[in-house]
């Protein structure tokens, strides 16, 4: 008998983000139908599936707590909604870096928080601690500069974190590594984005580009190879989350090399990943076929 996998999305992408063309016939080989579905969409019934699978939801940094609540409310989701509260307040880093997990140094900086002159010497990353696609975030030097852009995400309510610059971005670009049903899968080389001072261009919704464009950075992503550091650090991160939070279905752990050359983590992307399927041979059957697992383990 056929499963049915609901794949989530939002409005500005009905049909998915393209990285995901070839899922949907992967599920099909598997024994499952799929439909994309966008989750706040109040007609939909999530109980009605055998799995929810999240994708693409790019908008929920603007509803972040109705999101939560949202996947709190779905029977089957994957991954689960505890990891989804977790993962999408990036203060989820400070926890990995208790545990003693080689992250970038990252402070966090509330609305009315006085902001420690250390985090602001030398170059650095300001962003807001909720956000996904590099949304308001930007590269500074000047602590003016940076202090203006902390100031900016407080009058939107947001919390901003800081992390120093990692030169190695600029020659090297960031190194991700997707994982499907909990084995390493593909690795990817991701080109830097912030080239410049100041907040990181957007895409414009204006003159012919499609409105999902404008929710995060254009990005140029190539195949790279993960040697044995890369992947001992992600592996690393991976089981983390898994002891703390259960087996994924997904995930994609970002690194970048260290003034030593020792990979650090820049993020652990658990929620709505791009995970660049058609980068890895055969990564969306590998992605089906953990949906599939996912599906018989909860009849």
């Amino acid at each position: 008998m056929s499963r049915s996998v609901a794949l989530v999305t939002c409005r500005a992408l009905p049909d998915g983000d393209p990285d995901d063309v070839g899922l949907p016939a992967a599920l099909a080989a598997h024994g499952m139908a799929s439909s994309w579905e966008i989750w706040d969409d109040p007609d939909v019934d999530w109980a009605g599936f055998d799995l929810v699978l999240i994708r693409s939801p790019w908008d929920y940094p603007d509803r972040r707590d109705a999101f939560i609540a949202w996947a709190r409310s779905v029977p089957r989701l994957s991954n689960p909604a505890d990891v989804l509260d977790w993962n999408t307040d990036k203060r989820y880093l400070a926890d990995l870096a208790l545990a003693g997990l080689p992250v970038v140094p990252t402070a966090f900086v509330a609305p009315g928080d006085d902001i420690d002159e250390r985090v602001l010497d030398g170059e650095m990353v300001v962003k807001p601690a909720v956000s996904a696609g590099a949304r308001g975030t930007g590269r500074f030097s000047d602590p003016g500069a940076a202090r203006a852009h902390i100031a900016a995400l407080h009058a939107e309510g947001a919390i901003a974190m800081v992390q120093p610059y990692v030169p190695s971005v600029d020659d090297e670009g960031e190194t991700g590594l997707v994982y499907l049903g909990g084995a390493f899968s593909h690795a990817f080389r991701k080109a830097p984005i912030l080239t410049a001072q100041g907040v990181a261009p957007m895409a414009d919704p204006v003159g012919g580009l499609p409105a999902a464009e404008a929710m995060f950075a254009q990005e140029t992503i190539t195949a790279r190879d993960a040697d044995t550091a890369y992947r001992a650090t992600a592996d690393w991160v991976l089981l983390y989350v898994r002891e703390r939070f259960g087996p994924l279905a997904y995930a994609r752990i970002d690194l970048v090399a260290g003034p030593d050359g020792t990979p650090l983590l820049m993020e652990a992307e658990l929620t709505e990943p791009s995970l660049y399927l058609w980068l890895g041979v055969g990564a969306s059957d590998r992605l089906a076929r953990a949906v599939a697992d996912r599906v018989h383990a909860e009849r």
